[in-house]
């Protein structure tokens, strides 16, 4: 079953259950989906179907980010439960011994050597890593093995 299967399975389970907050996050992921869908004439595999979940969940983190500075706790944790929901959706996450293990691989096969190479080595790495790894600890990686 694909993951988009899995998803809309899932929706009807939420609908059965009566679970409307978990509901309405799927029902915005699916959302996305067709949007994204309908927009290039594409129809989504499962890597791309990651990428948009990647995508909502960067949203939620920065949401909660900046619903907890301005004090609104409550708009936080609405935040905090849609983004719990859409992690169940991600494959397992490499570790950072893994991480930096892949970017050290790619920047040695790549022959890549200080800064200037960053562009370069982040795309490879995307390539690879998409969905797999949080994006942020890759490019902290990616710093460390160029400078290095």
């Amino acid at each position: 079953m694909s993951l988009k299967e899995q998803i809309t399975e899932d929706m009807k389970t939420a609908m059965r259950a009566k679970d409307a907050e978990r509901l309405g996050t799927i029902r915005l992921l699916l959302s996305a989906m067709k949007q994204k869908e309908v927009d290039e004439r594409v129809e989504l595999d499962d890597v791309a179907v990651v990428a948009i979940v990647d995508k909502l969940i960067k949203q939620r983190k920065d949401s909660i980010a900046a619903f907890e500075q301005a004090a609104r706790q409550d708009l936080a944790d609405k935040e905090k439960a849609e983004m719990a929901v859409l992690l169940a959706y991600l494959p397992a996450r490499m570790s950072t011994d893994e991480v930096t293990a892949a970017v050290q691989a790619i920047v040695a096969e790549l022959g890549a050597k200080g800064p200037g190479d960053m562009g370069k080595v982040m795309g490879a790495v995307k390539a690879q890593l998409a969905g797999k790894a949080d994006m942020g600890q890759v490019s902290a990686a990616v710093k460390a093995a160029l400078a290095g």
